[in-house]
């Protein structure tokens, strides 16, 4: 038997606010935009450059209760993990393209680590890990 995560659904306000975010503040690419029923898309996103591995579903908030979930899907506890190479250069990258760090980077048992959030203020790790 052979399973894997394939998405991790995100809420958003809207899917063209999120694409612009992932791909010019993160460095995302697109990997599927899918038009579906009436103004529904199906949106994926993931770092560039790599395969396989789970993808962002970018999913528009539909309902009142959906949306005031937005930017809170986990009661404020840092929600997704951005695993790095190289942590000294995309803190950089992201510092110079506006992302909203949350701290300064700090060194911890399994690597170098800083919190940050996305345009909606879900908390994400950026992490390099130790070998």
């Amino acid at each position: 038997m052979s399973q894997s995560v394939a998405y991790v659904a995100l809420l958003v306000r809207e899917y063209d606010e999120a694409i612009v975010y992932f791909t010019q503040r993160l460095g995302f690419s697109v990997v599927e935009d899918t038009p579906l029923d009436g103004s529904k898309r199906f949106v994926r996103v993931a770092p560039a450059g790599v395969s396989g591995g789970a993808s962002l579903l970018l999913a528009r908030a539909a309902t009142p209760e959906q949306q005031s979930r937005v930017g809170n899907q986990t009661g404020g506890r840092v929600f997704l993990f951005l695993h790095t190479d190289d942590f000294d250069r995309d803190y950089a990258l992201m510092n110079a393209r506006g992302v909203k760090f949350r701290e300064e980077p700090r060194s911890e048992s399994y690597g170098k680590v800083a919190v940050f959030e996305d345009l909606y203020g879900n908390a994400w790790d950026l992490v390099e890990r130790r070998a």
